[in-house]
């Protein structure tokens, strides 16, 4: 288990809400594809680092930190004795080539380079952690980790592992000598406390509540073939059962993410399903699981 859990940002999971209560712009879903594409590769460098012993590394993913007023980004930072691991996870698919320095599509584009990316999170977490009186080494990496990726002219000298790589690298890291101290547990600790919950690069879109599609959406399939019998969602797209507490509690967080000041009251959750016609029924289950607050005609839930 890693120290710090991988979880989906608050970005991606808005950004999933809005693209089937909403039309994205085609800039934005081309974005939302690539956030979708780029954690999908991140859980599947999980599978490597958790097989790592756990006496020898602690792992970190997804530190968003910030020193002298740059936030910068690591996707997973692997903690050992002597020598400590950022890792760069890249789910890059299909063909490019290297040239010049620079990584191109077969099309000629020029795209980021993943190189000067860890080059720059490597000098900005020098300067984090020099701040707080750390000393250590660190050993970078780049992981491409889609298998139908190909790098063409693919430079020797840099520090890139491939997908076939993979399983041959963690099971080398995985044979260091290393003994985990109370400093490197210190050190987690630090990182952690010091995580930035909000990115200052959020690309959300505006939107508004009365521009999103109302109804009960599917967890699963997000589908709204969906009747409701007073007590069970039924979704006629994958089959599956939702009880209405459940779908009520869900609504509320979805509502909470996509308007953090928003308050609950049984109106909102009313008008946001639609197909449940008891206020009353709603009440009870908000009243269940949320203190109330406020008057009586201005009742919210929290």
């Amino acid at each position: 288990m890693a120290f710090r859990e991988r979880k989906e940002s608050d970005e991606l999971k808005i950004f999933r809400l809005l693209s089937y209560r909403s039309i994205l712009p085609s800039k934005e879903k081309l974005l939302y594809a690539n956030l979708e594409k780029g954690f999908q590769g991140e859980v599947m460098f999980d599978q490597f680092t958790e097989g790592l012993d756990p006496n020898k590394f602690l792992i970190l993913n997804d530190l968003l930190l910030e020193t002298n007023s740059t936030t910068f980004q690591l996707d997973s930072f692997l903690i050992s004795q002597g020598t400590h691991f950022p890792c760069e996870v890249k789910n890059f698919e299909g063909d490019f080539y290297y040239k010049s320095d620079q990584f191109h599509a077969m099309n000629d584009t020029v795209i980021q380079n993943p190189l000067d990316q860890i080059k720059k999170s490597n000098t900005l977490l020098l300067q984090f952690l020099q701040k707080k009186k750390y000393s250590i080494s660190l050993k970078s990496n780049v992981f491409f980790v889609n298998p139908s990726f190909t790098l063409y002219q693919a430079p020797l000298d840099k520090p890139i592992i491939y997908p076939t790589q993979h399983a041959k690298y963690f099971e080398e890291l995985n044979k260091r000598s290393s003994i985990l101290t109370d400093d490197h547990y210190k050190l987690a600790e630090d990182l952690v406390k010091e995580h930035k919950t909000t990115s200052p690069y959020s690309r959300l879109p505006p939107y508004d509540f009365y521009q999103l599609k109302k109804g009960p959406s599917f967890m699963l399939c997000h589908s709204y073939a969906v009747s409701f019998d007073g007590k069970i969602f039924i979704c006629h797209s994958c089959g599956c059962l939702e009880y209405v507490d459940d779908a009520i509690l869900r609504a509320v967080g979805e509502l909470q993410l996509l308007f953090p000041d928003i308050k609950i009251t049984t109106n909102l959750i009313f008008e946001w399903f639609k197909v449940i016609e008891s206020r009353k029924q709603i009440r009870r289950i908000l009243k269940k699981h949320y203190q109330k607050m406020g008057l009586k005609h201005v009742t919210y839930y929290k």
